[in-house]
């Protein structure tokens, strides 16, 4: 009986030191264990690592997008007038 108490206790104690093994990150709250590496600044604004992105860049897509909209309206409503589809913008 008592062999077996102290297996248990053993057994117990090796099941409990795995679960609770260090992963080598601190996890703030569960799922967010991200951590910068040493040297990287809390306030990435203005340092080495800001990316300083163009706005004109950034806003590239958006734009194309609009005239892809304007363009797609001209299509549907020469459609709409003539029966025909006109891929070609400037043919109309």
């Amino acid at each position: 009986m008592k062999k077996q108490l102290i297996s248990i206790a053993v057994l117990l104690a090796a099941t409990s030191f795995t679960a609770q093994a260090y992963d080598g990150t601190n996890c703030k709250e569960p799922g967010n264990c991200w951590e910068p590496k040493p040297g990287y600044p809390e306030k990435v604004a203005g340092s080495k690592y800001d990316p300083k992105h163009d706005s004109n860049e950034l806003n590239k897509q958006s734009i194309s997008i609009k005239e892809m909209e304007t363009r797609n309206k001209q299509r549907v409503a020469h459609l709409r007038k003539t029966g025909q589809f006109v891929y070609d913008v400037d043919e109309l």
